[in-house]
């Protein structure tokens, strides 16, 4: 009987997701009462915002070819400490130059966490569970999003606003000992069953893209490269235009206050957790099914592209539940793109580049991040003051309805496949008789 010990490992990796999103939104959640307590302007707040934005995307290669070069458990072990420490140092600093310090350690140490824990993934996972290993990871931002809310106010209010940074960061260093106690390569983990690595090596390059070995500047000379950081690139703004703006959208269209925006805001991101579970184990249900690996993801990709397509016609509906179901189909659907689509470094590349090619795509997408922002406030601004502010968010919602379609279409341009996977078919004869084989052997 297969072991269960590479769950235990998805689960460490889920709590450190969970933990890296819980960080980042304490200063939001207090942001009322710092600014009051320290007089900060809107303007001082957006420089916050920026710095931990720009850290952010260098972070990500940053940590990713250091990651490669050192493993993952002492890179893993490391952007967590850099982030709890910088978390806990948001409690002993008073002015914005401290602020903007800190909170830049912060963004910096978080990047970390993706390339981490992605390749975690590609170490303890075969190819037909690798997304469905993804997608209960980037649940965690799911989570995360909803325990901080839940949690950081309440500390705030009880032990003082230095208590929720305090408590948040030394979070991370209790999954620090948990990490240094469980984590080592399958290969060197005595609890491991010969049953269990042996399923965890069975396809170590299943994969139906080219092998890579190079130097990390030759990275960007491969086409698989380039397809990863433009889908990212494409796909993360309207992700984070949706953390960012869903407040604000009900506020301006259904006219909710704070007491009320709770409810709707909280469905959106629970869907999120389903769907991230869901479309990692789409992928990996058709995997197991006889398909070939890349044309499982491309099928999921192009199905979780399509049902973010009702969110372009959402001038039509008004309702508010009714908006709140087609803003979570949405959401779910991109935490299922992005299960996928995180899949994919650890398909084409050896597992020693795997982190620096998510690092390049996080960089990407932490570009699209800053930049798809200035094009939400000028637009929402222009509309504002003609008075069809309804107008500017039917505007954004055409373009991240459209936006994965298109992302879905140029990664396979880049990588050289036609528009369907049309090998799906032929996959499936082609391996089956293998699984049933391999099957009748167990």
């Amino acid at each position: 009987m297969i072991g269960k010990y590479r769950w235990l490992i998805c689960g460490l990796l889920f709590a450190a997701t969970t933990i890296n999103y819980v960080d980042r939104q304490v200063l939001s959640l207090l942001k009322p009462l710092l600014e009051h307590r320290f007089g900060w302007s809107e303007k001082d707040y957006s420089y916050l915002v920026i710095v931990f934005q720009a850290c952010y995307a260098l972070g990500f290669v940053s940590f990713g070819k250091l990651i490669d070069r050192l493993g993952t458990r002492l890179g893993y072990a490391l952007c967590m400490a850099v982030w709890s420490l910088a978390s806990i140092g948001h409690a002993l600093v008073g002015g914005m130059a401290s602020f903007a310090v800190v909170r830049g350690m912060l963004g910096f140490g978080e990047a970390g966490n993706f390339p981490s824990a992605l390749k975690s993934v590609s170490e303890w996972f075969p190819a037909r569970e690798r997304s469905l290993a993804v997608g209960i990871v980037t649940a965690g931002t799911s989570i995360g999003a909803i325990m901080a809310p839940a949690t950081v106010p309440w500390l705030a209010a009880t032990y003082g606003w230095q208590a929720a940074f305090i408590v948040t960061g030394l979070s991370g260093f209790g999954w620090l000992g948990l990490w240094f106690y469980l984590y080592r390569l399958p290969e060197e983990t005595r609890a491991l069953s010969p049953d269990e690595l042996r399923y965890i090596r069975q396809d170590r390059r299943d994969s139906d893209g080219p092998e890579f070995r190079g130097r990390w500047i030759d990275l960007l000379k491969v086409r698989a490269t380039w397809a990863f950081a433009v889908g990212k690139f494409m796909t993360d703004p309207i992700w984070f235009f949706i953390l960012f703006w869903l407040p604000s959208y009900f506020s301006d269209r259904y006219h909710l206050n704070l007491k009320h925006l709770g409810l709707p805001l909280m469905a959106v991101y629970c869907a999120t957790s389903v769907g991230s579970v869901g479309g990692g184990w789409l992928s990996s249900f058709l995997i197991g099914r006889g398909w070939s690996v890349m044309a499982a993801r491309r099928i999921t990709m192009l199905i979780m592209a399509v049902m973010v397509v009702p969110l372009a016609f959402s001038a039509q509906i008004h309702g508010m539940w009714m908006m709140v179901g087609l803003l979570s189909l949405a959401a779910a659907a991109h935490q299922g793109w992005s299960a996928n689509i995180y899949s994919i470094p650890a398909d084409h590349f050896p597992k020693e580049m795997i982190a620096s090619v998510q690092g390049i795509g996080g960089l990407a997408g932490s570009i699209g991040g800053m930049i798809f922002p200035l094009g939400v406030g000028v637009l929402l601004d222009h509309y504002r003051q003609a008075g069809h502010i309804d107008m500017g968010y039917a505007i954004l919602f055409a373009v991240c309805g459209s936006a994965y379609i298109l992302a879905w279409i140029v990664i396979q341009i880049l990588n050289g496949q036609g528009l369907f996977p049309r090998n799906c078919l032929a996959g499936w004869r082609r391996r089956m008789p293998r699984r049933r084989h391999a099957v009748s052997g167990a």
